[in-house]
Order: structure tokens, then sequence, then C-alpha cells
């Protein structure tokens, strides 16, 4: 659902359109049905890191479409690793409709250039009832609520969440990076 929304192709006739129609994807998929675990985030970040560094690949934006456990250091050095590589690291805020600036909802709220934290907005722009928000942890917000995108095996469903909100930033990064391709993080 999320990488459809980042990049389904357009003009196809074909479903929906992503944000930006013309985009490489790398799936780094570390939860299942029961969850995961920091570790295996900080794996999924430290190899598009690495494929950046090692093997040249255009690794530019990061699409965080998850939350869960409390701060990690090595968690936070690996998105500040793919900072120190031009990656921009895009986050949900979360789902709990609470302030983020109270309780604190990882990786959305490090402290990090590196981070962009996004909140969900309903149909009339306004924050989505169940969306995180935080003065000074959620950075923006964006569509949310009722997203049509891609699901397996070639359907379409409508999905809620600041999990649908964050391939919308990460989809418009991408193309803003596309346009400017000199433009780093910061």
């Amino acid at each position: 659902h999320v990488a459809g929304t980042i990049g389904a192709v357009g003009d196809n006739g074909l479903g929906v359109v992503g944000v930006n129609w013309e985009v490489s994807l790398m799936g780094l998929r570390f939860l299942g049905p029961n969850g995961g675990s920091i570790s295996d985030g900080i794996q999924a970040v430290n190899y598009a890191t690495m494929m950046k560094t090692q093997y040249g690949q255009n690794v530019r934006v990061t699409n965080n479409s998850w939350g869960g456990g409390g701060s990690s250091d090595a968690l936070l050095q690996a998105i500040e690793a793919g900072y120190d590589a031009d990656i921009l690291f895009v986050a949900s805020a979360g789902n709990d409709g609470s302030d983020n600036d109270s309780v604190d909802k990882y990786p959305a709220n490090y402290t990090s250039n590196a981070v962009i934290s996004v909140a969900a907005t309903d149909h009339d722009d306004s924050l989505a009832g169940f969306s995180n928000y935080g003065a000074t942890t959620v950075d923006l917000g964006a569509p949310g609520v009722s997203i049509l995108s891609t699901v397996p095996d070639g359907g379409y469903e409508f999905f809620n969440g600041t999990s649908m909100a964050s391939p919308h930033v990460a989809g418009a990064a991408a193309l803003a990076l596309a346009v400017h391709p000199t433009l780093t993080v910061d």
C-alpha cells in the first residue's frame, strides 16, 4: 500500500497513481504478522545506507511507516549514518491520537535533522482524529484518511493511518530530488 502511494506508475490507465510516477523502490520489510524487533529495523536502515555507500544505489529517501519500542541509541545511530550518506528518513507519527511532545513515539520522535515526522490529515486538511501530533516533534501532515492504493495480488484498497501519510511525504521528497538531484537532506 505504501509503495503504491509513493510510486504507482501514472498515465497508464491502470488503478491508482503514486506521488512520484517514475521512481525505483527498494522493499525492506522487517515486520511480520507478529510484529518485529528494533534490531531488525536497524538492519533494514543499515541495509539502505549500505546499498548507497558501498554499492552506489541512488537511495535518497526511506519511508518508515512503522513504530514501536522505546528509544534506541543504535537505531538513532543507524538513522544518523543514513543522514551522513544524504538519506532522508520519513517516519509516521503514530495513530494513538496523542501528543508526541508528551508521549514519545519512535522512530518519529528522534531529534535529528534526518527525520521528518508525519501526521495524518483528512479530506478537509485537518488533523485526522486518530493521528498523533506534536508542536515540536511532528513536522508536518499529509493525507492519511481513505487513501486508495495498491495491495498484493493486483488489488486496491482504502486504508487510514499515519502509515499512509508518510509515503505521501517520501514520494514528494523523491520527486523533488529527481527534479533537483543536488539537494541535500538539509
